[in-house]
This record gives C-alpha cells, sequence and structure tokens, in this order.
C-alpha cells in the first residue's frame, strides 16, 4: 500500500479522558490495523490529543471508538481534523 492511499487522523477528545486507560485503549485499538501515530494526555487534564496515519476505512473504524472511549471514560467532545499522511511515525506510541 502506497503512502497516497493513507490519510491522517487529528482528534482531541474532551471529557473525562484522562485516568481511565484512554491512551492504552487508543494503543490496543490500534494493534494490527497498521496505524501509526501517538495518543498523549493534554495538559488541561481533561483532554487527549491523538494523532493517527493509517487507511481512511480504519481511521474511520478508530474513531468511532474514540467517540465512545474505554468503560470509565465519559466522552463529552471530539474535534476532529482530517489531512493527508505524512509517513512520520513508526507504530503507535502513548506518552
Amino acid at each position: 500500500m502506497s503512502m497516497s492511499d493513507n490519510s491522517r487522523l487529528s482528534a482531541l477528545v474532551r471529557g473525562r479522558v484522562q485516568g481511565v486507560f484512554f491512551r492504552n485503549f487508543v494503543q490496543e485499538a490500534t494493534t494490527a490495523t497498521g496505524i501509526t501515530g501517538y495518543a498523549y494526555n493534554r495538559a488541561d487534564g481533561r483532554s487527549v490529543e491523538v494523532v493517527a496515519e493509517g487507511p481512511k476505512a480504519q481511521l474511520e473504524e478508530l474513531l468511532e471508538k474514540l467517540r465512545v472511549g474505554p468503560r470509565g471514560a465519559v466522552v463529552e467532545d471530539v474535534e476532529v481534523t482530517w489531512s493527508e499522511a505524512e509517513g512520520r511515525f513508526e507504530g503507535f506510541r502513548v506518552g
């Protein structure tokens, strides 16, 4: 698959999303999908930033999961931006 077939999803997930294993949930959701990128807690204490690259269909599935989150999370809002993949990530990491 060429890089041109990939997209980039940038999502800012707000709500009760820190301290509920949200980043690990995102990392698990990307396992075995070929999605690369990262998820990290924002300094505001109530949002997680997710940047992911991969096939658009798989990113859309990931976005649906972000809108729900793991058990214990309360997702209030997901701000989404789509763009072209840049191909700078190796694997998916949390921070």
